[in-house]
């Protein structure tokens, strides 16, 4: 089965994205988009996050899955008006400081002087850590944390920013939806 398009607010932010990169699907299916290094180096390198040749090892895939997990706690509990978990919270905030603040000045004869991170596979794990958690920190404390919600279709696990009415992540699950709720007005009135 395909994987569904990116959710509303997924182009906006990476770490909605990130935290709707283990998906649920009809049929008791999952993709999980972290499941490999190479899948999670993938990932990490269409979202600028790191180079195509990164050579993630489990380790590092395992650090991005735990992250995620987290993100989605804090993402649930914000959906649902509850209090946070502390470990997510403890989590993030760790994944925040990881990371180096400043890139490197560099040369090369047919460049000239440019600026980048120079560093082995875990440091740029950490600055993708890093760069996910605060994009999630924005998300959840900036004006869009009102429009948050989660797809409103059984059995989708995506997260999303609701623009008017819509609490789909995609057509499909919105298609899915809609037939559903069909199919109970239809068994409701056979049994009338």
């Amino acid at each position: 089965m395909p994987t569904p398009p990116p959710a509303p607010g997924a182009d906006q932010y990476p770490a909605l994205d990130f935290a709707n990169s283990a998906i649920a699907l009809p049929g008791g299916q999952f993709t999980d988009l972290l499941g490999t290094p190479a899948a999670a180096n993938q990932w990490l390198f269409a979202h600028d996050l790191a180079p195509a040749d990164a050579g993630l090892q489990e380790m590092c895939t395992a650090q991005l899955r735990t992250l995620r997990e987290q993100i989605r706690s804090l993402l649930a509990a914000r959906v649902e008006g509850c209090p946070p978990p502390v470990s997510a919270l403890t989590a993030v905030n760790e994944a925040l400081t990881r990371a180096p603040a400043a890139t490197l000045l560099h040369w090369t004869p047919e460049g000239g002087l440019y600026r980048a991170a120079s560093h082995p596979v875990t440091q740029i794990v950490e600055r993708a850590l890093a760069t996910l958690a605060a994009d999630a920190a924005d998300l959840l404390t900036g004006p869009d944390a009102d429009r948050l919600t989660a797809c409103g279709s059984a059995p989708c696990n995506r997260y999303l920013l609701r623009h008017g009415r819509r609490h789909w992540c995609s057509t499909r699950c919105g298609d899915r939806a809609r037939a559903a709720r069909a199919y109970a007005r239809r068994t409701r009135s056979v049994k009338q």
